[in-house]
């Protein structure tokens, strides 16, 4: 029992997380330089525990129990909560050899896993069992507390206070933890029973190894077997195939590691580097290993570590072409392109990584300005395998008449601004074609070539594109979510402008960083120290400096000194604004009258286990028990900003029978894209610009939250209610109750839109004072908030000319 000395809380909730207690940054491989990024408080995103109970005579059980873990689940990687009753560190030691997320906790029993703050669901298991299948399902829970009942006394059923628990915390009540702490025989399932939560399991789940007499085989269904206490003492009495299932799992560290590595199929990032490093000193590791935790290390951004080992790895090895590729990649990624290519061309030798490896040589060489180079490699990827879509897309990108210098002449380059932006085309993401051409129509109705100097934010700025920008009146940097670590790394910066900072103090033209946002990932690791030095060199060199939410305004102020932080400031995407911008959207639907009885809805896969994690099948049947309750009020379409969002709908499709009609805005021209967001009455989207463009067009929104960004968007207008997390367990009921809300009063809804928006365009109109100021700019509203248009013509071409200059 809890001591009375103990505060309230702690008795109650559990000791609070911190480094070493449930701290995901803590005691990682990863090290102390590599940072996840946690903002579960934000997207709501679930975090999730194994735990068992052991005092110092079960710890051998334990360690059985996490090589069963791992070995048969080997893609899986959660927390490992280690309860016990006040053991010395060093007990933890051996566990800490088999898993890379051992997190130790003072407990008075194992039903203070009822209490185990820091998580939202918490799977406990005992010393005495073995994990011979997926518990991938029991993740995926979301209600109650989940075990498998027992036999029971007078031929009843019980769930035993040793047996197998999936807890979901919000659901454990005062009153359940009040019934925990009266003890005796069977509390448990009198605590649950009492309080309604139980959620009976399959026996698979909890299979008590003493119902296995004589040579009696384990079920093949089983995938937790449960042994009596840790098989010391006395003969047991289950059989022989019982015992042998246990013993398969009774090995010693290097057996273990071996036995992982040699497992088939996906590996989770932390128990394969757990399990591999260090390499032995002495002859080589197996180069396919050696590849793969390259491979680990460069999805994780420590690209100079997957370099190290792979350099050594290939060294006089050309006919390595898989290492090859990822070490070219690696080299790219820290700007080291003149390497990169060599490996890469080395690659191209094999027919399997041949179109890949040109890809990438493609990619290279138009980073570096070699535009005709790049369109060469790109038909050599398509000569290589004529089905590659990287190399189709780079050859298309690199064409010469992509290429063609507009008929009408730009204007003097002192007469211009350049423009540095991430500038979509072909099937790209739609909201990043809008994007740009929102962000020239702030400073006035010509958003061409003739004047702006389109620069790429991806390709590096060298001597010459130094001088290009230094001549023209001002460069604006943005907008969108360009602090991101892994969209198209480079060594320069740590974000995505491709800029060292030597080559940044030599820039002489005014500079401003125009509604940028921070778009790290909820639980995405990055390494902030190249990052954070270039954001100070760049926030000290700018003259305007506004971040497109708060959200975004605070967390890069968190990585400044206080002298720089007051130069962060707030300027809402222009896309939020763009019926203020575009006199397109003066269509008379500004009532909300007039629209098609349509709604809209768009879904985001990038980066999908730092979106949903282990919640994807139960959002995709709540988003679809929600389309059908709106389909009874609208017709329900779907908006794939790019071709990879298409996955919802085969899914919702295949899994629940619910077929959509797809617009597809990669497609279309910005004008058509925002003509079809002005014309339906509710969008529901995941990604950011499916929210902010239909928001700017005056449509009411609802967010799916998957990312921060969303929710720092909504609490900036003052409407955190428009916005639900894709880890709600009433998803679908909230979806479909805010979505009839909106539909039962659509003029209000509208009118509350243009209400909202009223905020960010007084914002924008006052630092678009400034910066016309900044730059030498006349007004382009002097009578209101309008300018002329059309700009932009279907296709949507002219708005990203890539540099004709050649090295």
């Amino acid at each position: 029992m809890n001591t009375p000395a103990e505060p309230a809380a702690e008795r109650r909730n559990g000791p609070a997380a911190g480094p070493g207690q449930g701290d995901p940054a803590a005691g990682r491989h990863a090290g102390p330089a590599v940072v996840a990024d946690d903002r579960r408080a934000v997207t709501g995103r679930r975090r999730i525990a194994f735990a068992v109970y052991a005092d110092e005579d079960r710890m051998p059980g334990v360690l059985v129990l996490l090589r069963s873990l791992a070995l048969a689940d080997p893609a899986v990687c959660e927390d490992f909560l280690l309860l016990h009753p006040g053991l010395p560190d060093s007990a933890f030691d051996a566990a800490r050899r088999l898993h890379p997320r051992i997190v130790p906790r003072t407990a008075d029993s194992r039903l203070d896993a009822f209490r185990a703050s820091g998580y939202d669901t918490v799977v406990v298991l005992g010393p005495g069992m073995v994990v011979l299948g997926s518990l991938l399902p029991l993740l995926a829970l979301r209600t109650g507390v989940a075990a498998v009942p027992q036999p029971g006394p007078a031929g009843g059923r019980t769930v035993r206070d040793d047996g197998l628990l999936v807890i979901q915390r919000q659901d454990v009540t005062d009153a359940v933890l009040d019934a925990l702490d009266e003890g005796g025989e069977d509390v448990v399932d009198r605590a649950i029973g009492e309080a309604g939560l139980l959620e009976p399991l399959g026996s698979r789940y909890d299979f008590p190894a003493g119902r296995l007499y004589d040579d009696a085989p384990v079920p093949a269904s089983t995938v937790v077997l449960h042994f009596e206490e840790d098989l010391s003492g006395e003969e047991p009495a289950h059989g022989g195939p019982a015992r042998e299932a246990r013993e398969r799992f009774e090995m010693d560290d290097e057996e273990f590691r071996s036995a992982y590595r040699a497992l088939p199929g996906p590996k989770h990032p932390e128990l394969l580097l757990h399990c591999a490093l260090p390499f032995p000193e002495g002859g080589r590791a197996p180069v396919d290993l050696v590849r793969q935790v390259a491979e680990v290390h460069r999805q994780q951004g420590r690209y100079d570590e997957a370099v190290a080992l792979l350099t050594d790895a290939v060294a006089d090895r050309p006919d390595l072409p898989r290492c090859h590729e990822t070490l070219g990649i690696s080299l790219m990624a820290l700007s080291r392109y003149e390497e990169a290519e060599a490996h890469l061309l080395l690659a191209t030798v094999s027919p399997d990584f041949a179109a890949r490896a040109y890809g990438q040589l493609a990619r290279l060489a138009w980073l570096l300005g070699r535009t005709g180079e790049a369109h060469a490699y790109a038909r050599e990827g398509i000569d290589a395998d004529p089905t590659d879509g990287n190399c189709h897309a780079w050859f298309v990108r690199t064409s010469p008449d992509q290429r063609a210098v507009p008929s009408a002449g730009p204007a003097p380059a002192g007469e211009q601004l350049a423009h540095v932006a991430l500038f979509a085309d072909g099937q790209e993401n739609a909201g990043d074609k809008v994007l740009p051409e929102a962000v020239r129509m702030c400073f006035g109705s010509d958003t061409g070539p003739a004047r702006w100097h389109e620069r790429s934010v991806h390709r590096l700025v060298d001597e010459p594109a130094l001088e290009e920008l230094n001549a023209r009146r001002g460069i604006v940097v943005g907008g969108g979510g360009l602090f991101l670590p892994d969209t198209a790394p480079n060594g320069n910066s740590g974000w995505q402008w491709n800029i060292a900072d030597d080559v940044l103090a030599r820039i002489t033209a005014p500079l401003a960083v125009f509604a940028v946002g921070y778009n790290v990932f909820d639980g995405q690791r990055y390494r902030r120290e190249r990052f954070a030095e270039s954001l100070r060199a760049l926030v000290g060199k700018s003259a305007f400096f506004g971040l497109r939410n708060q959200g975004s305004v605070d967390r890069v102020r968190e990585l400044l000194p206080e002298e720089l932080r007051d130069r962060v400031r707030y300027q809402p995407c222009p896309t939020t604004v763009a019926r203020h911008l575009d006199p397109g959207l003066d269509d008379g639907l500004d009532d909300g009258a007039g629209r098609d009885d349509t709604v809209l809805i768009n879904c985001a896969y990038d980066r999908a286990g730092l979106r949903f994690g282990h919640d994807y099948g139960h959002f995709l049947a709540e988003t679809a028990a929600a389309v059908r309750a709106i389909g009874e009020r609208a017709e329900v379409r779907y908006a794939a900003h790019m071709p990879a969002d298409e996955k919802f709908v085969h899914d919702l499709r295949r899994e629940h029978g619910t077929a959509l009609p797809v617009e597809p805005l990669y497609l279309f021209s910005n004008d058509r894209i925002r003509a079809l967001y002005r014309r339906t009455r509710l969008v529901i989207g995941m990604r950011g610009h499916a929210g902010m463009i239909p928001f700017g067009c005056g449509t009411p929104i609802i967010s799916l939250v998957s990312h921060p960004k969303l929710a720092y968007f909504l609490t900036d207008i003052d409407r955190p209610e428009w916005g639900v997390s894709v880890h709600d367990r009433s998803l679908g009921a909230r979806l479909a109750e805010r979505a009839a809300a909106v539909l039962d009063d659509h003029g209000a809804a509208v009118a509350d839109v243009h209400g909202r928006q009223e905020h960010l365009w007084s914002v924008t109109r006052a630092n678009l004072a400034e910066l016309q100021g900044l730059f030498g700019l006349p007004d382009p509203f002097p009578e209101g908030p309008r300018v002329p248009g059309p700009r932009t013509a279907e296709p949507a071409r002219g708005l990203h000319l890539p540099d004709t200059r050649t090295k």
